[in-house]
């Protein structure tokens, strides 16, 4: 858990120093778990994002843009009524633990001014969001806790707010090294001791704390601890670590062996982290129908299309019963009504072996002729048919591929355009509810090359088509990962050659939000958008080019990150 005390402390008081007597002007709920308040305050306007999610608690002031629901639940429309037009009167952590107090005076419905008190407690996933009066009477939260799961603490709205039992752990501030060594015993895992006997201190941080005291002397751990301390409380540096999985914490941590990212502020460091993780819980929250439609749509073709390989096997008989045909009437004057089968020499065969060719007694030869012209015929449009519809399976197949590629890596609005296309293109129901404000353009994703060029992404097949055929220009350059699906990308240039750092950065982008995303040597064909047609009688996306040029390129997420994404 790298949300810990002292990260607490870190965002309690940034909290704090830029949300001090700030209005509450508006709140929005985008999700079971997350809240949503803009605040005006010294000036600026401040989003501020509350998250009681089991992986992702926190809160923080976010630059980020989110999608909000049509229809505000009923706890977002309780915390309008009591905190909306409100003033934040304090910050403040309690207990050196994961919670922070906001404490607002808010006018009511009479004009009496009342005191409000939210808290919001980061711990995994007991964390909660819980608002109160000013006699700590609980008015709601966003998890409902009864007594029968919890006998200590009821977190309801008519009980009273009672603090979670403290753990009566020692204080990390002002620790003199006697104290310290004398919580210290030599011999067992430092780092877990540390964990055991301080309050607010995470493993994360206490295995930074041994690595940087280079020895087990307890001196050099005391050191080094202090050190840490003081580093995050009067200097802190946000940072991102990229190992086998990522971290993030107020300092860079050198006891993971991966890439560190500097962050420039708090705030940033967990839009970095956070963003893309909170955005796909929310997608698979709000769109897990369709996610289950599209991937049910795609297995049922699959196995449509084995199907159809299989009847298209048997089918192949046809030329057989043609054969079969034509040797009943070449040896007619053989063949007697009431026979069962004639062995005739089959001249079509090299060999020229004999054959027994099974026939109706009650039919004369001719008749039995007719009888395997028939279903010559018969197998021969099976075969047409099943030709055709392995076609149109195969078509399906790559489009609903496709669109699981996409929802990979979609953000809502990018969810809710494939929503839209999928209604659009009568898989789904359109539904009769309140109009989404767009305005009547796809959302495209823009980015700047590490040379400063900008680089256009599409997101799903409603931005791809209104990028390659209607926002680009001819004579712009094109890329896309070759043989698989992803992402058209434009590089809005018409140079006659495009610099090296700028190929890289749209192949990178290319590869990322393609198929080939995991893997490794993505091939990425680029070229002129006028090369690029559309597939006629295709789905949206689908198209074909020419004289491109492919190179081979490594996706790496820590790029793309940290390339410059414009609005």
């Amino acid at each position: 858990m790298a949300f810990d005390g002292l990260m607490t402390s870190s965002v309690a008081a940034s909290l704090k120093e830029s949300l001090l007597a700030g209005r509450i002007n508006k709140i929005y709920q985008l999700s079971n778990h997350e809240i949503l308040m803009q605040i005006r305050a010294q000036g600026k306007n401040q989003k501020v994002l509350f998250s009681t999610h089991s992986s992702y608690a926190r809160v923080q002031i976010t630059k980020l843009d989110y999608q909000y629901p049509d229809e505000p639940p009923m706890f977002c429309m309780f915390l309008r009524k009591h905190l909306e037009g409100g003033i934040i009167y304090n910050i403040e952590q309690i207990n050196h633990d994961r919670i922070i107090k906001f404490t607002i005076r808010h006018i009511n419905e009479l004009g009496d001014q009342m005191i409000k008190f939210l808290y919001i407690e980061i711990m995994g996933k007991h964390s909660n969001l819980i608002l109160t009066d000013a006699t700590h009477r609980i008015l709601d939260t966003i998890k409902h806790i009864s007594p029968l799961v919890n006998r200590y603490r009821s977190l309801q709205p008519g009980a009273t707010y009672i603090l979670p039992p403290t753990q009566e752990k020692q204080l990390p501030t002002d620790v003199d090294f006697e104290t310290f060594s004398s919580l210290m015993v030599e011999g067992e895992r430092y780092d877990k001791q540390l964990v055991a006997k301080f309050q607010g201190l995470s493993p994360l941080i206490a295995r930074e704390i041994i690595y940087r005291s280079e020895s087990d002397s307890i001196q050099n751990i005391y050191d080094s601890f202090t050190n840490v301390l003081t580093k995050i409380q009067e200097a802190p540096s946000p940072h991102v670590m990229i190992a086998s999985k990522e971290y993030f914490y107020l300092l860079p941590l050198y006891h993971i062996e991966g890439e560190l990212i500097p962050c420039v502020t708090l705030w940033d460091m967990f839009d970095r982290y956070y963003f893309g993780k909170a955005e796909r819980d929310r997608i698979k929250q709000q769109f897990h129908d369709i996610e289950r439609f599209i991937r049910q749509e795609y297995d049922k073709n699959v196995k449509k299309l084995e199907k159809l390989n299989e009847e298209l096997v048997n089918s192949e008989k046809a030329e057989q019963y043609k054969v079969l045909g034509e040797l009943i009437l070449a040896n007619i004057y053989q063949i007697k009504r009431g026979d069962s089968v004639v062995r005739v020499q089959n001249f079509y065969s090299e060999n020229l072996e004999e054959l027994d060719i099974p026939l109706e007694p009650m039919l004369s030869a001719s008749e039995n002729a007719q009888k395997y012209f028939q279903k010559y015929t018969k197998a021969k449009n099976a075969v047409n048919y099943i030709l055709e519809q392995l076609e149109l399976t195969e078509k399906e197949i790559a489009y609903f591929e496709t669109l699981m590629i996409q929802i990979e890596t979609a953000t809502l609005k990018d969810a809710y355009e494939i929503k839209e296309e999928l209604e659009l293109a009568g898989y789904l129901r359109k539904r009769q509810i309140k109009k989404r404000k767009t305005n009547g353009k796809p959302n495209i994703e823009k980015y700047l090359s590490t040379d400063g060029v900008e680089i256009f992404v599409g997101k799903n097949n409603l931005q791809n088509d209104y990028l390659t055929h209607k926002f680009a220009r001819r004579h712009e350059w094109w890329f896309h990962a070759k043989d698989m699906p992803g992402s058209h990308v434009l590089v809005r240039s018409d140079a006659d050659e495009l610099s090296e750092a700028t190929i890289r950065s749209a192949a990178q982008l290319a590869s990322y939000f393609s198929k080939g995303r995991l893997s490794s040597s993505v091939p990425i064909d680029y070229t002129r958008v006028r090369h690029v047609k559309k597939v006629p009688a295709a789905h949206l996306g689908f198209v074909r080019y020419e004289n491109q040029k492919t190179i081979y390129i490594d996706p790496d997420e820590s790029f793309i990150m940290n390339l410059t994404k414009l609005k």
